[in-house]
C-alpha cells in the first residue's frame, strides 16, 4: 500500500504522480497544505515539504529525488520495459543531472515562484505571507522560462527525449514543473516549437490524464493546459 502526501500544483509532487502512473502504481493521496505547519505531517518530514511516499514497513520517502530513486530501486527492476532510469552509469548520470535542472534550477527560477505567488498565497493568512502577488517575482519567473524552454528545444534537436533514446524522470520532471506555469498560462509556447512539440507528446500520455482533469476552484486553466493539440 502506497500513500502520497501531495498538493496538487506542487510541482514536485506533480512528477511523483508522473512517475508513479508510468509505473503502474495506485497511490492513496492526501492532500498536504505545507505552510499549515501540521505537527504529524513534520513528524514525516521535518523539512515540511511535499512530497512524502510512505510504504508499508519502510521509513517515510521525503522529497521528489529521493521518492524517484527509491521507485526505481524497489520497481525498476521489476518494470524493465518501463524503466524510468536507465541502467547504464553514464546515462543514469545525464537523468539525475537533469532531474536536478528542473527540480532545483527550474523550481528555484520559475515554477516555485510562479505556484507560490499565484496559488499558494490565496490560502496563506496575510499575517503569514499570504495576500497579492508579487509582480517582482512573477516578472522574472516568466523572464527565466524563456531560456529554460530553449534549453528543451536545444536538447531535444539532438535526442529523441531529454535525456537520451527513451522516456525518463528528466522527462516527468520537466513536464511536471511545466505544467503548473501551463495552467496558470505562464507559458510562451511560441519561443520554441521543438520544445512545445515535445511537451505534447509527454501530456499525451495516458499518466497525464489524471493531473489534466484537476482544476483549482476560482482559478481556472489556461485554454493550453488540457488541449493535447495546442
Amino acid at each position: 500500500m502506497l500513500t502520497l502526501f501531495h498538493h496538487p500544483f506542487c510541482p514536485h509532487s506533480r512528477f511523483v504522480r508522473l512517475a508513479l502512473d508510468e509505473l503502474s502504481l495506485v497511490p492513496g493521496l492526501i492532500e498536504e497544505r505545507t505552510w499549515e505547519r501540521r505537527t504529524e505531517f513534520l513528524k514525516l518530514n521535518p523539512a515540511g515539504t511535499t512530497p512524502v511516499l510512505l510504504e508499508e514497513g519502510m521509513p517515510p520517502v521525503p522529497g521528489a529525488a529521493v521518492i524517484a530513486e527509491y521507485l526505481d530501486e524497489t520497481h525498476g527492476a521489476k518494470l524493465p520495459r518501463q524503466r524510468l532510469m536507465p541502467q547504464d552509469p553514464a546515462a543514469r548520470v545525464e537523468v539525475r543531472r537533469l532531474m536536478s535542472w528542473f527540480n532545483d534550477k527550474f523550481y528555484e527560477e520559475v515554477s516555485g515562484a510562479l505556484v507560490m505567488e499565484r496559488v499558494y498565497k490565496r490560502f496563506i493568512p496575510a499575517s503569514e505571507g499570504g495576500g497579492s502577488p508579487s509582480t517582482e517575482a512573477l516578472r522574472a519567473a516568466r523572464g527565466n522560462i524563456k531560456y529554460h524552454l530553449a534549453y528543451i528545444g536545444w536538447l531535444i534537436r539532438s535526442r529523441d527525449w531529454l535525456a537520451g533514446a527513451s522516456l525518463t524522470y528528466a522527462d516527468l520532471a520537466a513536464a511536471a514543473h511545466l505544467s503548473t506555469a501551463d495552467y496558470l498560462g505562464d507559458v510562451p509556447w511560441d519561443e520554441d516549437e521543438t520544445a512545445k512539440a515535445w511537451y505534447a507528446r509527454v501530456k499525451s500520455r495516458p499518466s497525464f490524464r489524471t493531473l489534466l482533469a484537476e482544476t483549482l476552484p476560482g482559478l481556472a486553466p489556461s485554454p493550453s493546459y488540457a488541449n493535447l493539440d495546442f
